[in-house]
């Protein structure tokens, strides 16, 4: 068993973005972590992996050399090797990452491969999907719980109206929701042992990829400031506010 594992490198949720002169995000300003639900998605290769014959994990991150820390972690965590693709983060869409990751399975033959649902900050929702589609695999998204039983795969997914069952065939996609699981901490002997472990770097050309994104950011802007509530002293008052002032009704 071989998994792909995605280490996304993201802003940490809870820094407070602000904005440059020239209206891009002040990367000084905040710090960084490993995605959330990528976190999820390494932990569950790893239970995966661990119940496997010949198990083999390889975490992959696709950014600038920064995300050394978060492919780090995982390796930490228990992952067996990593792999960066060095890329512009602000120049590269879904689509873009899609295709580096189709790029790379074809080159690593994986029997699964795991991304979070999302990354935090983008939260566009799309490169598992669109990973799917150009490899031409079964994919499982949003996945609540996952068995693997050696060539198909039983995964319960979170819908809106509840828990759907499907089953898939290896090799397949699988994206991880929030619930999937606890993702472990880093062992001090993981951390040491991860200082050892092999981490390739490559580019986008290196797999033939073209990153011309497909996607541009056309500007940013911090949202209005909220104003200040206000009494009302009946409730035809606080109808005609909504109507005539806040336009919800």
């Amino acid at each position: 068993m071989k998994i792909l594992v995605t280490a996304k490198r993201v802003t940490d949720y809870e820094s407070k973005l602000t904005l440059t002169k020239d209206g891009r995000i002040d990367y000084d300003a905040v710090d960084f972590k490993m995605n959330p639900f990528c976190e999820i998605a390494v932990e569950e290769a790893i239970r995966i992996a661990e119940d496997a014959d010949n198990p083999q994990v390889v975490v992959v991150a696709v950014g600038s050399d920064d995300a050394t820390k978060e492919l780090r972690t995982a390796l930490a965590m228990g992952a067996d090797r990593a792999i960066l693709v060095e890329a512009d983060e602000e120049h590269l869409d879904s689509d873009a990452v899609a295709r580096i990751l189709a790029a790379l399975v074809k080159k690593e033959s994986p029997d699964l491969v795991i991304l979070g649902k999302q990354a935090v900050d983008g939260d566009n929702n799309q490169v598992g999907q669109l990973l799917a589609e150009y490899l031409g695999w079964p994919q499982a998204t949003f996945a609540y719980k996952v068995q693997v039983d050696g060539n198909n795969m039983t995964v319960q997914r979170e819908v809106d109206g509840g828990v759907e069952t499907v089953e898939v065939s290896l090799p397949a996609v699988l994206t991880t929701d929030l619930r999937l699981n606890e993702p472990r901490y880093a062992s001090l002997p993981g951390i040491m042992k991860a200082k050892k472990k092999p981490l390739d770097t490559l580019d986008p050309s290196d797999l033939g990829v073209d990153i011309t994104p497909k996607v541009q950011t056309v500007s940013l802007a911090l949202p209005p400031k909220r104003a200040a509530g206000r009494l009302v002293k009946s409730v035809d008052e606080l109808v005609a506010a909504l109507a005539t002032e806040a336009k919800v009704l």
